[in-house]
This record gives C-alpha cells, structure tokens and sequence, in this order.
C-alpha cells in the first residue's frame, strides 16, 4: 500500500472502523441466540443489526452454520454454504460470518461460539492462535502465498485438524478488500454485493496481467508473493463435526521494515481477547 501516509492512515481507520462494527454485531447477535433459532433467523439477525446502525452495502450478506456445518461436513456446492433451516441447540457451534461495508470501506469477519459449552471448539479456538502468529511470520518473510498456504495446512495437520478452508470455492483462505464508491442502490447477486464482486474481478484482472491473484489458494495462480493491500484472512479448523474459524483483515505494504511490511490491522478482537486471558491464566 504506497502513497500518501495520511491517506493511508485514513484509510486504515475506515477499514478498522467497519471490522469492529462488524465484529460487534457478531457479539451482539450471539448474545441473543437460543435453543430453536435457525441459521436463517442468525442470518437476518446480523443483517438487520447491521443496517440499523447504516450499513446499506456488503461483500456478502451475512451467514450463519451450526453443529457440523460449522465444519461444512458434506459441502460439494456453492449454495450449501447459505443459510438453511438448521435449528440450534444446547452445547451446538455455531460461526457467524459477516462482510459488510460502511461509508465505503469493506470488512469480512468470521466469529466462532457455542450454546454453552464446547471442549471440541474451544481446544480449535486456543489452536487458531498458532495460525495468526504463523500466517504474520511468513508473510513478513515475503513468501509465497501457496507456501503459506501448504504451512498453514501443515501446522493444522500437525495439531490433529483438518483443513477447512479447502471447502471454500477455490480452496481460499484469504481474499483482497478494497474501498467501494458509496451509492444509494447496492444490489447482490447470489447473495455478494455487485459492486465488490466487480472490484474483485478488476482485482483478478489487473493481477493476471501482472503475475499475481486476489485470491490465497493452494493453486499454482497464487504461487507469488503477497501483494500490497488488504487481505481477510480465515483460517478454518474442523475436528470430527465441530469446526472454528477467525476472519480478519491483514495489512500488507511495500515497506523493507519486517514490521511495517505486515501487520494485523486491529488487536482488539474477540478471538485475540480470549488468547490473551488464556496466556493470562
């Protein structure tokens, strides 16, 4: 991300501003949730709470999966991924996940949880942690991002889980974000905001003719390095039926300084919070 350093401060607060607010709804909303509710009610819970406080764009409209189709146990097509009648109940996981955009800036959030308590998703939760501080070091390291990928896959293997992010369509674990221009009128189409399907794609162009993709696939078209911009990152566990996620976005600039070259947009997150009173503990 070069350019003017005010701009980019700006806009790193724009972007930060939306992931926080997306990440409340995602609190909020689990606060609410109750034996009987369904992942659609999750779905249009998030929705409604989002809108109310502005929202009228989305890279997504908001999921929502419980017991094992927070694993995707079973997922061969794109719509399984949509929210369906599966009712929640005690002890259940669940992940709500969320990519809204607000004043134009754009954030994609996944929070893992369970109606009570979960030992399967709890041991996955204290796990991911490995995965952020792995997925930070070897970005800053300028490697490519399928070998990232494969590391990423290796540690999960290493710790008993299985990789779910593999279900995703083309196996992603991360996508680049971007602005938005703000309108009145922000259509979707199969549930995706058209306007940041069509940034995505301009991104998917522009890369192509340059070497490199918007998207952070074990694929061959995603063997370069990472390149400079915003990255929503998710990391995907499961473990027989049960499965966790975070969702975040990772900052990427062309600075030579290891620190400032990667860095984690916002420490300030649930999942980051839970870690540090586990260390804590």
């Amino acid at each position: 991300m070069a350019g003017d350093t005010r701009q980019l401060s700006a806009d790193l607060r724009g972007f930060k501003e939306v992931q926080q607010l997306a990440y409340a709804c995602a609190e909020a909303v689990a606060a609410r949730l109750k034996p009987g509710i369904t992942e659609r009610e999750a779905a249009r819970m998030q929705r409604e709470w989002l809108r109310e406080r502005g929202v009228r764009d989305w890279f997504h409209l908001p999921f929502a999966w419980f017991g094992d189709r927070t694993a995707f146990v079973d997922f061969k097509i794109p719509l399984q991924f949509f929210p369906t009648g599966r009712r929640l109940e005690p002890g259940m996981p669940f992940i709500l996940d969320a990519a809204p955009i607000y004043r134009g800036y754009t954030a994609d959030i996944g929070y893992s949880g369970s109606l009570g308590l979960n030992p399967v998703q709890d041991r996955l939760m204290s796990d991911l942690r490995e995965h952020r501080e792995l997925i930070l070091t070897e970005v800053r390291e300028r490697r490519s991002l399928r070998e990232i990928y494969e590391d990423v896959e290796r540690l999960m293997v290493r710790q008993g889980h299985a990789n779910r992010h593999r279900a995703y369509p083309f196996g992603v674990i991360a996508h680049k974000v971007d602005r938005v221009k703000e309108r009145r009128w922000s259509p979707t189409v199969f549930g995706f905001g058209t306007q940041a399907l069509k940034g995505l794609a301009g991104d998917a162009l522009h890369g192509h003719r340059e070497g490199w993709s918007p998207l952070w696939s074990p694929y061959k078209f995603s063997d370069h390095p990472p390149q400079p911009g915003l990255w929503a990152v998710e990391p995907h566990l499961g473990f027989r039926g049960t499965g966790a996620k975070f969702e975040e976005i990772l900052v990427v600039t062309d600075s030579r300084d290891p620190e400032e070259s990667a860095f984690w947009l916002d420490d300030d997150l649930p999942h980051v919070r839970r870690w540090a009173e586990e260390r804590a503990a």
